[in-house]
């Protein structure tokens, strides 16, 4: 029979989803709100097999992905619960990978839960005609295997609030870059991330703070004020990193180079009265949004990092 194939994008929050109410089915601690990243993508493609059971194994020609025992497990044990929701007999093989570095503060898990998600579903229907899933379900089970994965299955923009994502109406399509300061696998891992910040003291009040932040944003965006807009997603991600850096035990993912990039893109601001909307997840990676009458001025801006980018800087 035909593999199956899916694909599905990161997305980058801006305000961050950080801390959990339930743990064991990631139910968020605040309401979040994505810019969802159609150019880093995870593809997955699920094929039946005759072992007896499950397997996972890297897609070929992409970046390569190497999951830890814990990781592997985190994947099968979510495709076992889509296939009892969905009533899916056998066993198949599942081999995925991403056009992106993965396990670096770029959202990985987010995009592979949902291509896994995603995949799944298609297998649900091939199996079973009558069977339609909607995107709402894919969104809300897709969850319980990676929180933020729920944001990728809106554009270009995703609030999620409890158990699911949902499209988020704010008129604007922006361009995205990475920069680069960090490829390899980061020391504490978001899951674990999650469960730290709840020892930092400033954890409290955290919620309203977010979504108070998220409320500022989305009345800036819609109003065309982008300065106001920066200075919300800079506050909102040095937010973030400081409940990192007060936990018990505290950890950080800054690095010399982050600092270096976000004193390049403040100097920036400070210079012109304008530049591009900075950002970072859990890891030490900058993440940067602009309109698109910014492009040619990105080049510069850009031009001293490592980056990809969702237009061509050439």
């Amino acid at each position: 029979m035909k593999p199956i194939e899916a694909s599905a994008p990161s997305n980058i929050a801006i305000i961050k989803y950080m801390g959990k109410t339930k743990n064991e089915v990631n139910l968020p601690s605040n309401a979040s709100l994505s810019f969802t990243l159609e150019h880093l993508r995870s593809f997955v493609v699920i094929e039946a097999n005759e072992l007896g059971r499950d397997e996972w194994k890297p897609l070929a020609g992409l970046q390569p992905i190497e999951l830890s025992e814990k990781g592997l497990a985190k994947f099968l044990n979510h495709f076992d619960r889509l296939k009892t929701q969905w009533q899916i007999q056998g066993n198949y093989t599942i081999s995925s990978a991403n056009n992106f570095p993965a396990d670096c503060g770029l959202a990985s898990s987010a995009s592979s839960f949902a291509a896994l998600t995603k995949a799944t579903a298609a297998l649900a229907e091939r199996n079973n005609p009558k069977l339609k899933i909607e995107i709402s379900e894919m969104s809300r089970l897709s969850r319980s295997g990676s929180g933020s994965s729920c944001r990728s299955f809106f554009a270009p923009w995703s609030i999620w609030r409890s158990e699911g994502g949902e499209g988020a109406h704010l008129d604007i399509n922006l361009d995205h870059a990475v920069i680069l300061v960090e490829e390899g696998r980061k020391e504490v891992s978001s899951s674990d991330a999650h469960v730290r910040v709840t020892t930092s003291r400033l954890f409290d009040g955290r919620k309203r703070r977010a979504e108070d932040r998220m409320d500022q944003f989305c009345t800036s965006i819609k109003a065309g004020e982008w300065k106001a807009a920066y200075e919300i997603c800079w506050a909102e991600f040095w937010d973030m990193h400081a409940l990192f850096e007060t936990s018990d035990p505290h950890f950080g993912y800054m690095q010399p180079g982050t600092l270096e990039v976000l004193s390049h893109l403040r100097g920036i601001w400070n210079a012109t009265g304008d530049g591009p909307l900075v950002t970072m997840d859990a890891g030490a990676n900058v993440h940067v949004l602009l309109r698109q009458d910014q492009r040619a001025l990105a080049k510069e801006w850009l031009k001293p990092f490592k980056t990809i980018a969702s237009w061509s800087l050439l």
